[in-house]
């Protein structure tokens, strides 16, 4: 092996580090609501915007340092869902996702 050789591949994301990220912008967007969310319907909405990130992930790599756009992208086809399963308002989630996600 040679000294300067990266150890991992410099490419996307692995599914472990998406889903952590996932789980991570999800408990933060929590905390700045101030609402309670039981486990078992915060780890849905973890699987629900797992599964949305890992269908777009070329997007999303391809626009990794563009924190607005993927903020953006998040009101518009993740946002909706999430709000519906927490029965909150989507309004004050996305702007709450988008102070967490800082976009």
């Amino acid at each position: 092996m040679k000294a300067n050789a990266p150890k991992h591949n410099a490419g996307y994301p692995t599914a472990r580090k998406i889903r952590r990220a996932c789980s991570n912008e999800l408990y933060r967007t929590v905390k700045r609501m101030k609402v309670w969310v039981p486990k078992d319907k915060m780890d849905q909405a973890e699987t629900i915007y797992f599964k949305k990130v890992i269908l777009q992930l070329t997007w999303i790599y391809e626009n990794k340092n563009n924190r607005k756009i993927q903020a953006d992208w998040w009101d518009e086809n993740v946002s909706a869902e999430i709000a519906e399963l927490w029965d909150v308002d989507r309004a004050h989630l996305c702007a709450a996702f988008r102070e967490a996600y800082g976009g």
